[in-house]
């Protein structure tokens, strides 16, 4: 039993060993990634310093339906150089929205108005019918012969002419 148990102590000291040198060959393999990943990401920031500048570059004086579709054209040099052009543009379409609106307003105003005005052309022209139909001869003589207190009739002769000399 005494070399069973030799044989078990000797099997586990092996393993343990074998299991350090794994943990150690890990260890260095994690530390040789950190490394190669350090390196990379000191050679992407080197690369963008590079790249990276203050200005804009010149755009070429090719101009492409490319170019021109996917934006390059518009660059922070050329955006800045023409500033004012594109206030002044959102100035009048800003403007042009506003008159519009306000064309609009008015427009219903006016046919608001020209409706009140229609109404009150028929208004005048149905209280005009009423009094001249009111005013005729006939009516006024009926309302007279009802009354009984005028002397008014109607003529039984025709007017006469007077001439004057001068």
């Amino acid at each position: 039993m005494d070399m069973k148990k030799k044989d078990d102590i000797e099997l586990e000291m092996q393993e343990t060993v074998v299991e350090e040198l794994a943990e150690q060959e890990e260890e260095v393999s994690l530390k040789e990634e950190a490394a190669e990943m350090k390196e990379q990401a000191k050679k992407t920031i080197q690369l963008i310093k590079e790249k990276a500048k203050e200005e804009d570059p010149r755009p070429n004086s090719a101009m492409s339906l490319r170019t021109i579709l996917g934006g390059d054209f518009l660059t922070a040099d050329m955006v800045r150089r023409q500033i004012w052009l594109f206030v002044l543009m959102v100035v009048f379409c800003i403007v042009y929205v506003a008159i519009r609106y306000q064309c609009q307003q008015d427009m219903l105003t006016i046919d608001k108005l020209e409706k009140e005005l229609l109404d009150a052309k028929y208004k005048a022209l149905s209280s005009s019918s009423t009094l001249t139909e009111k005013s005729r001869e006939s009516h006024v003589l009926d309302a007279l012969k009802q009354n009984k207190d005028s002397l008014l009739h109607i003529a039984d002769q025709p007017p006469y002419i007077i001439n004057v000399a001068e």
